[in-house]
């Protein structure tokens, strides 16, 4: 296979698909044929994922303790990463679709660098938020200096800027060079040595390199929760819950990010050594490979929602606040009409009740609820004070903590 111009977006790290996988480009254009089912799929995972990093970012800047804890300074700078990151996916989808790219050469440019960054940026926020796990539950005292708000803004931008350094070959050399029409890296002679350098070296910073750290401040973790707890002699039962709740925010976090980006740096490695056929079954499958590094980006909020419970409090405050909203919608349209609407808004009213006649759960699920009605439809017309956050809450917002 001799390399020519490739014939897709830049997609990922090194942002090509076809630098590494197809390097015909016009038989690459006829297994690129037009269609939906990719471009569906890449439009559903960037709306799951501008939805859900965007919700994260407004709770986070919400919170009062949002601009103070350091932890919920990297969550927020993650989130902010990944949403940024979401944002190349419709530019990839369309040009997916019409096997050539519309949007011409310099927002070729503007937006494979800024897909790149932002992926880097995630990546990296990632391995941050592991490293401060580790420090605030490995070294709290010799690491409390650190782990102050000045600090962790400091760290954020500095990740900013290394993402940008590690992509300046895509900022000097993507574009959409000649009659191609297609968005791409244009490499220089000799092409292939700098395909394949920028490969390997991207390979390990923006994946091996990452994991490892990962993967190790995660054991260190683990070891050090089991010895504390063997050095207090906690009952095993007691010791139990802490560190199996330890134990799966670890094991999904490592899991979602090796599954999401082994596969496709694996199959990039593997055409490196062992040049792949081009096939359209083979074509399909590296653009799902794609999709899913993407989807990492989704799984965070995710994983923030089904073990953070302040995160589940906040999301549920804020579907309770647009229930009530409905209520009151539904309360002036009764005035309105006379009482065509009277049998919704007396279920709505018992529904109401109910729920503040609930008793309060260990999560806050009933007096969340209770407090949103004081808010929204309180006699007095004053809203109840926001509850306070716990000690261990305001370290934490998002409830990302080992401790």
């Amino acid at each position: 296979m001799t390399p020519t111009s490739p014939t897709t977006l830049l997609a990922s790290s090194y942002a090509e698909i076809n630098t590494t996988l197809f390097t015909n480009a016009s038989s690459t254009q006829s297994l690129a044929a037009p269609g939906l089912l990719i471009p569906l799929v890449y439009l559903v995972v960037c709306a799951v994922g501008l939805w859900g990093n965007t919700l994260v970012i407004y709770l986070a800047w919400r919170s009062p303790a949002g601009q103070n804890s350091v932890t919920a300074l990297y969550i927020l700078n993650l989130a902010l990463a990944d949403d940024l990151f979401m944002l190349g996916l419709p530019f990839l989808a369309a040009q997916n679709a019409l096997s050539y790219w519309p949007f011409g050469s310099p927002v070729c440019r503007i937006v494979m660098t800024l897909d790149a960054v932002n992926q880097f940026t995630s990546i990296f926020c990632l391995t941050v938020l592991s490293l401060d796990r580790y420090l605030a539950v490995v070294r709290p005292v010799q690491s409390a200096k650190w782990r102050r708000p000045k600090v962790a803004k400091c760290v954020n931008i500095t990740v900013w800027i290394l993402s940008f350094l590690v992509v300046l070959p895509v900022v000097f050399f993507s574009g959409v060079p000649g009659n191609s029409g297609t968005c791409h890296i244009a490499w220089p002679e000799p092409a292939q040595a700098w395909r394949t350098g920028f490969i390997i070296y991207t390979a390990a910073l923006g994946f091996f390199c990452p994991l490892l750290v990962i993967c190790i401040c995660h054991i260190l973790i683990v070891a050090q929760l089991r010895l504390s707890g063997q050095r207090v002699r906690v009952a095993p039962n007691r010791r139990q819950g802490p560190e199996r709740k330890v134990t799966k925010m670890v094991a999904l976090t490592v899991t979602a990010f090796f599954l999401c980006w082994f596969p496709f740096y694996a199959l990039n490695i593997i055409n490196l050594l062992w040049p792949l056929p081009e096939s359209p079954r083979l074509y399909g499958l590296y653009s799902f490979v794609v999709a899913l590094s993407y989807a990492n980006s989704c799984l965070n909020p995710i994983i923030y929602a089904l073990l953070a419970r302040p995160f589940q409090r906040g999301l549920r405050r804020i579907l309770c606040r647009a229930s009530v909203k409905v209520a009151d919608g539904v309360l002036k349209a009764g005035d309105e009409g006379g009482h065509g609407e009277l049998s919704k808004v007396s279920g709505i009213s018992q529904e109401v009740k109910s729920l503040r006649m609930q008793p309060r759960d260990e999560n806050g699920g009933a007096s969340v609820i209770e407090e949103q009605v004081q808010q929204e439809v309180g006699t007095s017309g004053q809203k109840a004070l926001p509850e306070e956050l716990g000690a261990s809450e305001k370290e934490n917002m998002l409830g990302i903590s080992y401790l």
